[in-house]
């Protein structure tokens, strides 16, 4: 894998934002859960603080009536735009970009912040599918995928970010998202904390100028993402999906690269990869400003491993599994995961679910159980069935 290559002052910058993040940040967001006017809240007390940097127009509205925004900061010829939270449940990045908004609104008159400013237009759609975070559900209130909308164009939303990249042709495009947490870096079994990809737009995987400087926007956020999550940032599956729209504004003319936000231990929340969605986009805008994306070395992308679904949340390992009836014991592991719900009281559950009972030894875990020498009764491990852990764990002898 090509070798590391922050600019001194491009690695300042970004370990200055990673280190001071606690001062900047929105603490008012404090779920991941957040409905939109929460979000037009925060957005809104933003561009009261920075007028004359910070614009917010209305595009149009969702399905049901809640408005989709563009935020627009910066002067600069080499246009920049982001779109996040497509799906109503993937909202990291979203979180992230409030607080790189917070951020800037702070720091007007660093040199990092100016550069940003004078060379780059920032375009965001910070939640383009309001309607789906209401109900923290991917589709859209007609539950169709945004994200395979591209061709067809039959929702409100889809139309809207169509209409918006090709008003503005932008450069760079950030298509910003969450994946499952249990994907793994290859076959290394760290967390897929990070997933990038330059997508294709053709099933060729062919490569014309856009995709190549995607790529090297694509290296530069390794560089960027590295510091922080090294060994924990994968390359997103390529093959060209016709109907998507990060293949297709590849294919439109703007370079542009998708950010998945996966899985970090003990942080359900995505509150550390929050933290990391500032600054990598912070620090990549800084990046495109100065041109220093353009030195990247492509193979730091390239030889990334391969996004892999190879973990589960808990792995209790080497249990026995007793039956009361003639059936002779199995030793087994046990693979579980954790499954959100939400009470009605609105206070969010977390339940562990059995997913898989055999040998699990090619899959890797955030919580690994030793149980070897133990048993339990088989009937305490049925598929799919909603777990205590802690009772289950007191059941084994």
């Amino acid at each position: 894998m090509g070798t590391l290559s922050l600019h001194p002052q491009e690695k300042t910058f970004t370990q200055t934002l990673y280190d001071s993040y606690d001062s900047y940040r929105v603490k008012e967001i404090t779920s991941r859960r957040m409905k939109h006017a929460e979000m037009m809240k925060v957005v809104s007390s933003l561009q009261a603080s920075m007028k004359d940097i910070l614009s917010i127009e209305e595009i149009g509205k969702s399905s049901e009536g809640r408005s989709i925004n563009l935020l627009k900061l910066g002067s600069g010829k080499k246009r920049i735009f982001m779109w996040s939270q497509m799906h109503g449940d993937e909202p990291t990045a979203t979180m992230g970009i409030l607080d790189m908004l917070s951020y800037i609104s702070q720091h007007t008159t660093s040199a990092e912040v100016k550069k940003i400013l004078s060379e780059t237009t920032v375009l965001i759609i910070p939640m383009l599918n309001p309607d789906g975070a209401e109900r923290f559900q991917r589709r859209s209130a007609h539950g169709i995928d945004i994200n395979r909308d591209a061709l067809r164009l039959q929702t409100n939303e889809a139309q809207l970010l169509k209409k918006t990249r090709d008003a503005y042709s932008p450069e760079f495009g950030f298509n910003l998202h969450d994946q499952e947490p249990r994907y793994t870096v290859g076959s290394s079994g760290n967390a897929a904390t990070i997933a990038l990809l330059a997508p294709a737009y053709d099933h060729a995987k062919s490569e014309n100028a856009v995709r190549v400087r995607a790529k090297k926007v694509a290296a530069k956020l390794v560089d960027i993402f590295s510091p922080f999550i090294e060994g924990h940032i994968s390359r997103y599956d390529d093959s060209f999906e016709p109907r998507a729209f990060g293949d297709n504004i590849q294919k439109w003319g703007t370079s542009t690269v998708l950010i998945e936000s996966g899985g970090w231990n003990d942080d359900p929340e995505k509150m550390y990869i929050r933290k990391l969605n500032c600054v990598a986009l912070l620090g990549i805008c800084y990046s495109i400003s100065t041109d220093e994306f353009e030195k990247s070395d492509v193979t730091r992308y390239e030889q990334l491993a391969d996004n892999t679904k190879n973990m589960y949340d808990i792995i209790i390992q080497g249990v026995k599994l007793t039956f009361t009836n003639s059936t002779a014991p199995v030793v087994a592991d046990i693979g579980i995961d954790m499954e959100e719900s939400v009470d009605a009281s609105g206070k969010i559950q977390r339940n562990g679910k059995i997913v898989d009972v055999g040998d699990l030894s090619t899959y890797t875990s955030f919580r690994t159980v030793d149980a070897k020498g133990k048993s339990i009764d088989a009937s305490s491990v049925k598929m799919e069935s909603i777990v205590d852990i802690e009772k289950l764990m007191a059941g084994m002898k």
